[in-house]
């Protein structure tokens, strides 16, 4: 198995981007798998994102923005997602003190709850990358941020 089977394509220009397409196809693909993990609690794999963002700065909280920056998916329309996660009671939201423009967001109990739960699920996550041992894994990690630069 390889890219060029999976996607029924054989002629790439290079090497490097037949590398970009297989890094595209395989972000596509683990957010399939992680989709599965995460929708069994009832959440998006970006609002599982942005309760892991909030657990990790807890019990500081974060404005939008500086969610949508350390989100993995930028693009993600991050106020909405907030809106949904605080129709679920899993984070709350207060006008900034420093800045009334801004909206500050915090973690719920319920939210590090279900971050819990999710964490007692870890090997399932895990098990997205299972064909890799934990060498390559790390080599492909330096990889991937090395052509981040």
């Amino acid at each position: 198995m390889g890219i060029a089977k999976d996607i029924h394509q054989t002629k790439f220009r290079n090497e490097r981007h037949k590398a970009l397409i297989n890094i595209l196809f395989t972000y596509g693909w683990a957010v399939e798998h992680l989709k599965e993990y995460v929708s069994e609690e009832g959440i998006t794999h970006q609002q599982f994102n942005i309760l892991r963002i909030l657990r990790g700065n807890h019990p500081t909280p974060l404005s939008t923005l500086t969610i949508r920056e350390r989100m993995i998916d930028k693009m993600s329309d991050t106020s909405r997602i907030v809106d949904r996660l605080l129709s679920k009671s899993l984070v709350k939201k207060v006008i900034c003190k420093k800045d009334r423009r801004l909206v500050d967001v915090t973690i719920t109990d319920k939210g590090l709850k279900l971050l819990e739960k999710l964490d007692n699920k870890q090997d399932k996550m895990d098990d997205i990358l299972s064909n890799l041992s934990e060498k390559e894994a790390s080599n492909l990690s330096k990889l991937l941020d090395k052509i981040r630069g």
